[in-house]
């Protein structure tokens, strides 16, 4: 297998041709328990949905939408999709998930199409697996395997790549019986691309083993990790962690607040290594801004054990900004996903502020309508606009550090502890006398106390 341009390519030279398959089992379907958006947001999402001439009266199906979402991560893994089937049933069939006779239907079509592999949007157990791959003469890929994969191409660091290898090799483990020699190698294609791109013997004992080496490498990173946040904590500086669904527009949003230069891309799971940045409040505060990985419906669970060490992020933070992309259709089922993951990192009591992205995709009489509420704001990280109102929401929201109002009398022979002022504190008036600077401030708690030698008491104030 060669990997050209971002796509995957079999030896012969084509990209990979997956046929898609959809499930719904309706004794399995959740209640559809919508997160209420704000009105002016719905309203919102439904002008961008006209003016991209998508009909609004034929609001998709969790089916639709769930398949929607599997074609984008059949594309993000590089493959060219040669057919789609969708299947319903009141049950799963415990040897091939969907059943003997639309299997046999998807085997014709499998070969009809010359598909290389079968994408299938649930997961399999082995024997499902191999009871399918027996049928259609192709290889099957399970919704977990895909995102696994994808996770591999994307993840750039070392951190993130033992973290996708980590989660990789406890999706193997349970799935080595009965699957003889054709697992006894990892080569090439998508669902294939193997721990660290090299060849493993799927031997229990060797796979235990090089999963506790990865374990205390990771434990290694958090260590480390936890070493620079405690320097970082010795000077008061909260965290603001960017959260949401993946390709919300969350590294945009991020290089648009910090001019940090994170990879921006359509692509599913393009931000895997978080990065943190510093940036100013418009009251001079300094908060760290980090990006997250996206979440997703279903996310796997070895993926979210994997990822605690760049999750610590998100469960430190004194403040979440949940970026929802306004125009898509399925923005509340989402959100609702995001929430649940989030209430399994146990953070979903830390306050947030619901960030409304691509505000720039709407028309311009609804884009002028719009009205940000202290928990909500309209943003558009593409074009930068709403950025300040966003900066000023957080500083309301930030209670690490708080703002206090004081009065204070410093000698102008003190230009470092002058020049920090300029630097951290919103300076309301400033006289100059007696060789002094007398100032009204609103300063961090952090300087109040730098300065406390020189506050001037509230009764001695007016003089």
């Amino acid at each position: 297998m060669q990997k050209k341009s971002g796509t995957i390519s079999t030896s012969h030279g084509h990209m990979e041709r997956a046929f898609l398959v959809g499930v719904e089992f309706r004794h399995l379907s959740r209640v559809q328990k919508e997160l209420e958006l704000p009105p002016s947001a719905q309203v919102a999402r439904d002008a961008a949905a006209i003016n991209q001439g998508r009909d609004i009266s034929l609001s998709p199906s969790p089916m639709e939408e769930s398949l929607a979402e599997f074609r984008e991560l059949a594309r993000s893994a590089g493959a060219e999709i040669a057919g789609e089937f969708v299947q319903r049933r009141d049950r799963p069939d415990p040897a091939t998930l969907i059943g003997k006779g639309k299997l046999q239907e998807i085997s014709g079509a499998v070969a009809s199409t010359h598909a290389d592999l079968v994408l299938i949007d649930h997961e399999l157990s082995a024997s499902q697996q191999r009871n399918i791959e027996n049928e259609v003469n192709a290889r099957v890929i399970d919704r977990t395997q895909l995102i696994l994969d994808i996770f591999a191409r994307h993840a750039r660091t070392r951190e993130g790549q033992l973290q996708v290898e980590l989660a990789q090799l406890e999706y193997l483990l349970p799935r080595l019986a009965g699957h003889g020699v054709e697992m006894s190698q990892l080569g090439g294609g998508i669902g294939t691309r193997g721990p660290g791109e090299t060849q493993l013997e799927t031997d229990r004992r060797k796979i235990y083993r090089r999963i506790r080496h990865i374990k205390q490498q990771l434990e290694e990173v958090r260590r480390i990790r936890a070493q620079q946040r405690q320097r970082r904590e010795s000077v008061p500086l909260p965290t603001v962690a960017l959260v949401g669904y993946t390709n919300a527009g969350k590294s945009t949003l991020f290089n648009a607040l910090t001019d940090a230069g994170v990879l921006e891309s359509s692509k599913m799971f393009a931000t895997l290594d978080p990065t943190v940045r510093s940036i100013a409040l418009p009251s001079k505060r300094k908060v760290l801004l980090s990006d997250t990985v996206g979440f997703i419906r279903s996310l796997p669970t070895t993926l979210v054990t994997a990822f605690r060490a760049t999750l610590e992020e998100v469960q430190r933070a004194a403040l979440l900004l949940h970026v929802s992309d306004i125009t898509s259709l399925t923005s509340r089922e989402q959100q609702k996903q995001v929430e649940q993951v989030l209430e399994e990192l146990g953070v979903k009591d830390t306050p947030q502020i619901r960030v409304m992205n691509k505000t720039d995709l709407l028309p311009e009489a609804q884009r002028s309508s719009l009205a940000n509420v202290s928990n909500t704001i309209y943003v558009s990280a593409a074009t930068k606009l709403g950025l300040d109102a966003l900066l000023a929401a957080i500083d309301k929201k930030i209670e690490v550090d708080s703002l206090q109002h004081l009065r204070v009398r410093v000698p102008q022979s003190e230009g470092k502890l002058l020049a920090q002022i300029e630097a951290r504190a919103h300076i309301l008036k400033r006289v100059y006398r007696d060789s002094a600077v007398r100032m009204d401030l609103e300063a961090p708690e952090s300087l109040v106390r730098i300065l406390q030698p020189f506050i001037v008491p509230p009764r001695a104030s007016s003089g």
